[in-house]
């Protein structure tokens, strides 16, 4: 890191700074501190979302994968059709009914069981595997880039740590919602922009597309975006099974993701400002999985050299910030580390704001109803703080976890949350007959299943249950599989359980699912799209489809 280097970054924080000063003047309100006034337009609510989306962790997790294991991920990174869904089908609902949150969109389609058991869920897992993975990946970046700046790797992890999500802490606990967005879209510019050039570098360093294809050619299975039955950790069929249950859970049920579209000032604007993210979302796949795959391809001509493990592999987590210390020149190198550090603080300063959300409007308000509007945005300030504590108080248990070989099954935990949320939300909105009962024994049969497995995942991971037995197929059984699994269980235990108790009353269902709507709700329903969001969906699909066609025989 040169002076230019750390010229660009100040100015990156003083420009953040400014933001966010002056996003926090105007936040009095419950609706201004959580949901930014209510008042967010379009491009404001995609860039949003990308931004919230794309954190530290998925930089250098995302380039590692492209370095291990190819377009394997890519999968992920094309839900740009679930954001579709949540513009077109989801966001009608919550819009309508006002919510803050989406358990409390639960309570009014279902009861407060249901509310109860989601906030507490999404609480813990909040802080215990995003905030911690999040600023983890973070300071591994500072240590990686940044090895003698502070005295040494150690002290460069803590630093980074600590200085980043109490500097994110602040602006988020001073500015609510408003600073979070509208630092985001600052946020969402510097994040490509610097990350496009290690691609183009990249590409010049190695020779051009055609030398990648040469050099990933020679082991075509190992880059491919489809992988056979047999292959033990991303099989095409799990693949195709699982990829959607956790895309629909993350892109239109979960809160970390969904308040960006409940802040804005019109249903078009939710609708729009989804379908803008869906075409950003294309854009990871060439901004982070592809360089991963240069990287490998720059390591194997020995043009750069990437730590290897153990094993003698490539180590994936140190492919990005390698990149980015021996391809760039002083300058661009401040761009793209100002870019990751938006990374990070854009996920957290979301994360931080979701949880404050959460706890404020679904416990707090619920356990001490009729408070004044300054109390509950002072007990979100308050909330948010305690979560940025406990963020830091984990970090050390992280790095523990992480070091021990532990953080893979941290990242299993969204495939076993994921299924019984989905299928409450999609049941919920598409048939009238599902009721209360069936949702809330829906949620907790599924939530204690998946930690179930997750916890036997664990154990037998750590070679509790040998190589033979019951616990031991259940722990090594395929996350993506199980996921399948756990979305079959849980929709025919909400029908089950659902079916067991009376239909809930028409009227208290009016406008909360598909078939229930007033003449006068299809009306502004109707009015809030036209032709650019029919065109605009239409290329988003189309460039899904292109680069699934593309990168299927891309290697053949």
């Amino acid at each position: 890191m040169t002076p230019l280097d750390w010229i660009i970054i100040a100015a990156y924080f003083v420009v953040l700074a400014s933001i966010a000063w002056y996003s926090s003047r105007k936040t009095e309100t419950t609706a201004d501190y959580f949901l930014a006034g209510r008042n967010i337009p379009w491009f404001v609510v995609g860039c949003s979302l990308l931004a919230s989306n794309i954190g530290s962790e998925h930089i250098v997790g995302l380039a590692g994968s492209g370095a291990a294991n190819g377009m394997a991920q890519a999968h992920w990174e094309l839900h740009a059709w679930i954001m579709l869904m949540l513009g077109w089908i989801f966001v009608p609902f919550y819009y309508r009914t006002n919510v803050f949150t989406m358990p409390e969109f639960l309570e009014r389609r279902f009861d407060s069981r249901s509310r109860w058991t989601l906030s507490i869920v999404s609480l813990v897992a909040y802080v215990f595997t995003k905030v911690s993975v999040t600023v983890y990946a973070g300071a591994v970046v500072f240590m990686t880039l940044l090895p003698d700046t502070f005295g040494s790797p150690e002290n460069a992890f803590w630093v980074g740590a600590f200085s980043t999500v109490v500097l994110t802490g602040i602006y988020t606990v001073i500015g609510g919602l408003r600073a979070v967005v509208y630092t985001e879209v600052a946020q969402t510019g510097l994040l490509l922009f610097g990350s496009v050039f290690i691609t183009i570098f990249g590409l010049q360093q190695l020779g051009g597309w055609g030398e990648l294809k040469a050099v990933l050619g020679e082991d075509p299975a190992q880059f491919a975006l489809w992988r056979p039955l047999s292959d033990p950790d991303f099989p095409w069929l799990g693949v195709m099974i699982a990829s959607p249950v956790i895309g629909i859970w993350y892109w239109c049920t979960d809160q970390y993701i969904v308040q960006r579209t409940l802040a804005a000032k019109s249903l078009r604007d939710a609708r729009r400002g989804a379908i803008f993210g869906g075409f950003l979302k294309v854009l990871p796949v060439f901004i982070f999985l592809v360089p991963g795959m240069i990287g490998y391809a720059l390591h194997s001509k020995g043009i750069i050299s990437i730590p290897l493990k153990d094993g003698g592999e490539v180590n994936g987590d140190m492919v990005f910030p390698t990149m980015v210390a021996s391809l760039l020149p002083q300058g661009l190198r401040g761009i793209v580390v100002a870019g990751l550090l938006s990374a990070l603080m854009s996920s957290l300063a979301s994360l931080f704001n979701s949880c404050a959300t959460l706890f404020t409007v679904d416990i707090y308000d619920k356990l001490r109803p009729g408070r004044s509007e300054k109390e509950l945005v002072r007990v979100g300030r308050v909330a948010t703080s305690f979560v940025v504590i406990a963020g830091i108080i984990w970090i050390p248990v992280m790095k523990l976890v992480s070091g021990g070989g532990l953080y893979q099954y941290l990242q299993s935990v969204q495939g076993y949350l994921a299924p019984p949320i989905t299928a409450v939300f999609l049941l919920g909105l598409f048939f009238k007959r599902i009721n209360a009962r069936g949702a809330f024994v829906g949620l907790t049969v599924g939530f204690v299943l998946g930690m179930i497995k997750l916890t036997l995942q664990a154990l037998d991971g750590g070679g509790a249950f040998g190589d033979t037995g019951l616990l031991h197929a259940i722990g090594a059984f395929n996350f993506l599989y199980a996921s399948g699994w756990l979305l079959v269980i849980s929709i025919v235990v909400v029908i089950g359980a659902s079916l067991t108790a009376p239909a809930q009353p028409e009227a208290s269902i009016a406008g909360l699912t598909y078939g229930s709507d007033t003449p006068e709700q299809a009306a502004e329903n109707r009015a809030s799209w036209g032709a650019p969001e029919v065109w605009g969906s239409i290329l988003v699909l189309a460039l899904v489809l292109g680069i699934y066609v593309y990168f299927s025989f891309w290697l053949n």
